[in-house]
C-alpha cells in the first residue's frame, strides 16, 4: 500500500498541512489552484465587504462550477472518442471485406 505524503501549503495567505497518496508536486498543485481561485475572487467588486462566511461560499460555488465544467468536458470527450472508436472499426470492416473481395476477384 502506497505511503501518505504529507507537505505543508499556503493557501490565502495561511499554512496549511495537507496530506494524501498524491505526490507533493500535486498536492501543490491543488493548492496554486485554489490560491488563483481566491485571487480572482478578490477581484471582484465587492467580493472583500462580504462575509467571511459568504466568501467561503462562493469559493465553493466557483469550484463547483469548475468542477461540473470539466465534468461536461470529459464526457463530450469520452463520447467523441466513442464515435471515433466505432468508426474506426467499421473501417477495418470495410478493408477487410475489401480484402476479401480484392483475393476473391484476383486469386
Amino acid at each position: 500500500m502506497a505511503s501518505k505524503n504529507y507537505t505543508d501549503v499556503t493557501i490565502a495567505g495561511k499554512i496549511y498541512t495537507l496530506g494524501g497518496y498524491e505526490d507533493e508536486e500535486y498536492l501543490q498543485r491543488i493548492a496554486s489552484y485554489i490560491n488563483s481561485k481566491v485571487k480572482d475572487l478578490r477581484q471582484t467588486q465587492g467580493f472583500l465587504r462580504q462575509s467571511a462566511d459568504y466568501q467561503v461560499v462562493m469559493l465553493e460555488l466557483n469550484l463547483a462550477d469548475d468542477f461540473f465544467k470539466m465534468q461536461q468536458k470529459a464526457a463530450a470527450l469520452e463520447a467523441k472518442v466513442e464515435l471515433l472508436e466505432k468508426e474506426a472499426y467499421d473501417l477495418k470492416h470495410e478493408l477487410v471485406a475489401a480484402q476479401i473481395k480484392y483475393e476473391k476477384n484476383n486469386g
